[in-house]
C-alpha cells in the first residue's frame, strides 16, 4: 500500500483507498464493477493502480462519442468482454426557449446539484443553441427527468436522447502546446502557460479562489500539479497537464499541456 501512496498526493489517499477495494471486490465477486463518474486525474489513477496485464482489467466511458471528459470506469476479469450497457449511462437532453435565454455550462450543472445529487452521478454537459445534453447514472435518470423541470428560470422538459439523435460536439477543443516551467508550482504553471499572466496576477487568481485544480478550489500558490491535473481559471479557461516531458539544458521543466481559452 505504501509503494502505491508514495506517488500520488496526500489527499489523494482516500480515492486510492477505493479504487483497491473495488479491484478486491471484482477479484472476489468475479464480477465487474462500475464506478461514479471519474475527472481525468482520478482515471489516470485508477489507470495505474489496476494496471493493463493483471487478471483485473478497466474501460472507460462517458457517454458521448469522443470527447467526453468525465466518465466512469469499469473494471472487470481479464476473461470478461465488457459491453457498453455495463457502465450504466444514460443520455439525457432538455430543450428550452433560446428566444429569450442562452443556458450556460455552470446553469446546468447548479440545476443537476441543486436536485440533492453528488457531482459524481453526472458526467459532461453540452450546450446547444436550444437544447442540453448531458449524461448521468443511470440509476438516477428517472430521479432526473422528474425533478428537473427548469434550469436558469427557464421551464425544460428533460427527456431521453434517442438513439437516432445526434450529439452534441465538445464546443471547444484542448490546443496543445509544449511549454517550459520552473517548477510544478500552480502559480508557476499558470504564469508560464499563459503568457498575459504574470506570476504575481497568477497568485491574486489563486488566493482569491478563483482556481480550482481537478474541479476542488485551490488557494495556495505553493500547490503541485501532477500529471493529468486539470486546472481551471475563473475568467481565463481551462489548463491540462498532459505529461512531463522531462528537463531542458538550464533544468527547466518541459511540460505537454492543453488549453481552452474563454472566448
Amino acid at each position: 500500500m505504501d509503494n502505491v501512496l508514495q506517488h500520488f498526493r496526500a489527499d489523494e489517499r482516500e480515492f486510492i483507498e477505493q479504487v483497491i477495494e473495488w479491484k478486491r471486490q471484482v477479484e472476489d465477486f468475479y464480477a465487474p464493477k462500475t464506478t461514479p463518474f471519474l475527472d481525468p486525474r482520478q482515471m489516470m489513477i485508477v489507470q495505474s493502480i489496476i494496471g493493463t496485464t493483471g487478471d483485473v482489467q478497466v474501460a472507460f466511458h462517458g457517454g458521448f462519442v469522443e470527447d467526453a471528459e468525465r466518465k466512469r470506469a469499469l473494471l472487470y476479469p481479464s476473461y470478461v468482454e465488457p459491453t457498453i450497457d455495463e457502465f450504466q449511462l444514460t443520455l439525457l437532453c432538455a430543450r428550452y426557449p433560446s428566444k429569450f435565454v442562452q443556458l450556460k455550462h455552470p446553469d446546468v450543472l447548479g440545476a443537476l446539484l441543486s436536485l440533492g445529487l453528488e457531482r459524481a452521478k453526472f458526467g459532461d454537459i453540452r450546450v446547444g443553441h436550444d437544447v442540453v445534453q448531458f449524461v448521468v447514472a443511470a440509476e438516477v435518470a428517472d430521479y432526473v427527468r422528474a425533478n428537473l423541470t427548469s434550469i436558469a428560470k427557464s421551464k425544460v422538459n428533460v427527456q431521453e436522447v434517442a438513439a437516432t439523435s445526434s450529439l452534441l460536439q465538445a464546443e471547444e477543443k484542448w490546443q496543445e502546446s509544449v511549454i517550459t516551467s520552473s517548477s510544478l508550482r500552480l502559480d508557476t504553471v499558470i504564469a508560464s502557460s499563459y503568457p498575459a499572466i504574470s506570476r504575481q496576477k497568477a497568485v491574486l487568481y489563486i488566493e482569491s479562489g478563483k482556481v480550482k485544480v481537478n474541479y476542488a478550489v485551490r488557494e495556495q500558490p505553493s500547490f503541485e500539479l501532477h500529471e493529468a491535473d486539470l486546472v481551471s481559471i475563473r475568467g481565463v479557461g481551462r489548463l491540462f497537464i498532459a505529461s512531463i516531458e522531462g528537463r531542458t539544458k538550464k533544468e527547466k521543466l518541459r511540460l505537454k499541456i492543453g488549453k481552452m481559452e474563454r472566448k
